[in-house]
């Protein structure tokens, strides 16, 4: 494509649970976008099973590919590149994107770009709106709760994370322990709606000037009030359990989030994540940066918070942009460190 100033995408994403395939267009623009979920076969677990996970990515990822490409009817000779999830994640899982984007790379002669799954979570938002920098991504998933400063493309500095359990996590084992089914945020979520937080629950805000985030204290908490009530035979609301905890949570993400946006002076506030999908928490997000309004706040719509491959090509043409190439060496590699494009 020597001619043309567009730049076409390729992106794959398989970390956990999703198998998916997008083509976006100058990293702003999808042209296509095919997500294929398991969230009905690790239902009865209760959690996603990698080795389940894994043989679901082997049996869906060519469909896929194939769909998504017929989709933007396009062929593999107006790609500029292919951009896949390099980690972190479920190593089995991540194995087989990695080693469908090097196939591809090898057999059509394409760039290869390895793109780290949470700069993807980031620029899911590059599709709804510019960035600007300085920016601060607030990243709260089921394995991750950090808050990435970004002073340009590509540079990301990761000045506040959790501690012990993600954010998610703590919702998914909380929902567990009062009978949700899975995933269990979504579930919480819609019933904090519902009730009053009536129930006293303890906020992390560790030291002074903290930026980190700690939930297996507040997670103990919620099973403990339960297994209290149950020896009492009291009957606590679920409702307002699911209030309480979530109002606990959001508190403290959007508090630190709001003093690390005033500390550092940024420009944009970003929301990243599969939690990023959470109601409550896309409100009070909003809503507490009125008292900021020379910050723009960007949340990406629901269907770009949980794991799709459109946030990898975006991610993945900044990447391209900056001279990142991946080789026919690239593995999967599931605690692989968030670091800026040099």
């Amino acid at each position: 494509m020597s001619e043309q100033t567009d730049r076409f995408i390729l992106g794959i994403e398989t970390s956990c649970d999703e198998t998916a395939a997008s083509i976006v267009k100058n990293g702003k623009e999808i042209v296509a976008n095919v997500v294929a979920s398991q969230i009905e076969s690790h239902k009865r677990f209760g959690g996603v099973v990698p080795e389940i996970a894994s043989r679901h990515h082997v049996e869906q990822v060519t469909i896929v590919l194939e769909e998504v490409m017929a989709q933007a009817n396009m062929s593999f000779k107006d790609l500029d590149a292919i951009a896949v999830t390099e980690g972190p994640g479920l190593v089995g899982a991540l194995l087989i994107g990695v080693n469908a984007a090097k196939a591809l790379s090898f057999a059509h002669q394409i760039p290869l770009v390895g793109v780290h799954h949470i700069a993807g979570h980031i620029y899911a938002n590059q599709l709804v709106d510019e960035l600007q920098f300085p920016c601060l991504a607030l990243v709260v998933s089921g394995g991750h709760t950090e808050l990435v400063l970004m002073k340009e493309h590509g540079s990301f500095e990761v000045i506040g994370e959790t501690l012990d359990d993600a954010a998610g996590e703590a919702y998914d084992k909380v929902a567990r322990t009062m009978g949700l089914p899975y995933p269990g945020g979504p579930h919480i979520d819609r019933l904090a709606h519902e009730g009053e937080p009536t129930i006293k629950l303890p906020r992390a805000w560790l030291e002074e000037g903290s930026y980190h985030f700690s939930f297996s204290g507040l997670k103990s908490a919620v099973i403990n009030t339960l297994h209290n009530a149950s020896q009492k035979r009291e009957t606590i609301a679920p409702e307002n359990l699911a209030a309480s905890f979530q109002e606990s949570v959001i508190e403290v993400l959007v508090g630190k989030t709001l003093k690390a946006a005033e500390a550092y002076g940024v420009k944009q506030v970003v929301l990243a994540g599969g939690v990023a999908a959470n109601k409550g928490l896309r409100e009070a997000l909003t809503s507490a940066f009125t008292k900021l309004p020379e910050v723009n706040v960007t949340i990406p719509p629901l269907s770009l918070c949980t794991d799709n491959a459109a946030m990898i090509a975006a991610a993945g043409t900044i990447a391209f942009e900056k001279g990142i190439r991946g080789d026919m060496a690239m593995n999967g590699q599931p605690g692989l460190p968030l670091v800026s494009y040099e």
